[in-house]
């Protein structure tokens, strides 16, 4: 008997997944339990596995598409057998049947205004397209010729996003300049000389002349670098997709959306290193060997955190959120990209506790296999790049979040003892907030009152 195999619902917070890439093809054979498709969230990626055996007849997504959880995406059953009734229901959402490309004919403008609403016919030319991307372009008026070649999907499939990217990047054109670009032979300049750097028909015949001058330019000296002179080209070209390209977004509308500052100190890192040799000495069944470093930075950070309440908020629409716990986020580094779990609840946690919270959802991230409700939900972040020497860095805000704290390497700082200058192992710290709502004092407070936890580390203990 045929049987579906569904979107799974990756967490409670998650309503539809994109299918990336199919791992099984129609008519292959699957056992339960194999990898038929990888996919992805907001958040992360995730392998979708048969939840039954035989061969499969149909897959009813293509690779790009935005899925909603629960909805059939294949079936499995016996050759030839009828699996009509399995099919998804249309919706927006939820696209057309596979198909490896779709052909996209371009409407017309009424009324262009921009480079991504340019007048055109849309010529023949079959393009790779989600069907939400072209819905989208031909909804904006734009000539889906123009997004040739900057597909980010599987295959250089132009997706939602890429349309959405173009639409944001586009220069503005007057009604001429729209009219004479869409005749071809000319380029657009990114700002123009019109009002707001808006770009005029003019504009377009400078932009031609630049790049004719530049690429003489650039054959020029190539020539005057020496005949017979080979010059290597670029190592690889790359889409971001998946979690990276998630990152790139998310990075970027961080410090456009917020005002960041960041403050630097030094804590004494004597007590915490002295523990932390007590700890690696410890019996093996007290369970307190593989504490490390980082764990009782990050429990410091949380015991300091529920003294300054206006650093573990969010800001969201003009509102400001402060809470009652800490839901401590930190930062691990995967070959997906980077990953930010969180401990709920952390300030009710004991070191080992949180230590053992803490391994337990790296090794989850590293295995690619975290639930999606463990990436979110955090009021405050901890990043670490001190295992890697590193100095000094500006952590940027993992938004809503309203500060991060970065922790750096540990090396000598020369201090005043009495009169004689001594040399004492510091732990650098860096601390980040969203200037619209924290101010620079309580932001350097919080900083202070933790370098007194981190250099009296056991005395925090007994808090």
């Amino acid at each position: 008997m045929a049987k579906a195999i569904v979107m799974p619902r990756q967490g409670n917070t998650v309503e539809s997944c994109i299918i990336l890439e199919w791992k099984k093809q129609e008519g292959d054979t699957v056992a339960e339990g194999d990898v038929i498709a990888e996919v992805e969230t907001d958040k992360a990626t995730f392998e979708v596995e048969a939840t039954a055996a035989g061969t499969l007849l149909k897959v009813f997504f293509a690779e790009g598409d935005d899925v909603p959880v629960l909805t059939p995406i294949a079936v499995v059953g016996e050759d030839g057998e009828d699996f009509s009734g399995l099919a998804p229901e249309k919706s927006e959402s939820a696209a057309s049947p596979q198909t490896p490309m779709e052909t996209a004919k371009v409407r017309e403008s009424a009324e262009p205004q921009t480079a991504a609403r340019q007048i055109a016919d849309g010529g023949d030319g079959r393009i790779a397209i989600s069907p939400r991307a072209r819905n989208l372009a031909t909804g904006k008026g734009l000539n889906i010729n123009l997004l040739e070649g900057r597909g980010s999907g599987p295959g250089g499939r132009i997706i939602e996003q890429d349309v959405k990217d173009y639409l944001i990047a586009a220069p503005q054109l007057t009604p001429a300049a729209v009219a004479k670009l869409a005749a071809g032979g000319v380029v657009a300049p990114e700002i123009g000389t019109g009002i707001g750097g808006r770009v005029l028909s003019s504009d377009l015949n400078v932009a031609d002349a630049v790049a004719s001058a530049a690429a003489d330019a650039v054959a020029s000296a190539a020539a005057d670098a020496g005949a017979g002179l080979e010059f290597p080209g670029p190592l690889a070209h790359r889409k971001l997709k998946g979690v990276r390209k998630l990152i790139a977004e998310r990075m970027h509308a961080s410090l456009e959306t917020t005002a960041q500052l960041t403050l630097h100190a030094s804590a004494d890192a004597r007590s915490i290193l002295g523990y932390r040799a007590k700890l690696k000495a410890s019996a093996e069944e007290l369970g307190l060997k593989d504490i490390t470093i980082n764990d009782l930075v990050l429990y410091a950070a949380i015991r300091t955190l529920t003294r300054y309440p206006a650093l573990n908020a969010t800001f969201v629409d003009d509102t400001v959120t402060e809470y009652h716990h800490v839901h401590a986020a930190f930062a691990v580094d995967t070959d997906r990209g980077l990953m930010v779990p969180v401990v709920r609840f952390s300030e009710s946690l004991s070191l080992r506790g949180l230590a053992a919270e803490t391994k337990r959802l790296s090794g989850l991230c590293l295995q690619g296999n975290i639930n999606p409700d463990e990436l979110s939900g955090g009021t405050i972040t901890v990043t670490n790049l001190g295992a890697l020497g590193v100095e000094m860095f500006t952590p940027i805000l993992n938004a809503p979040q309203v500060a991060i704290l970065g922790v750096n390497t540990i090396q000598p700082k020369a201090v005043m003892n009495g009169s004689e200058v001594a040399f004492y192992p510091h732990v650098g710290l860096s601390l980040t907030i969203d200037h619209q709502v924290v101010d620079g004092g309580p932001a350097a407070r919080y900083l202070r009152d933790l370098c007194n936890v981190i250099a009296d580390f056991e005395l925090a203990l007994a808090g």
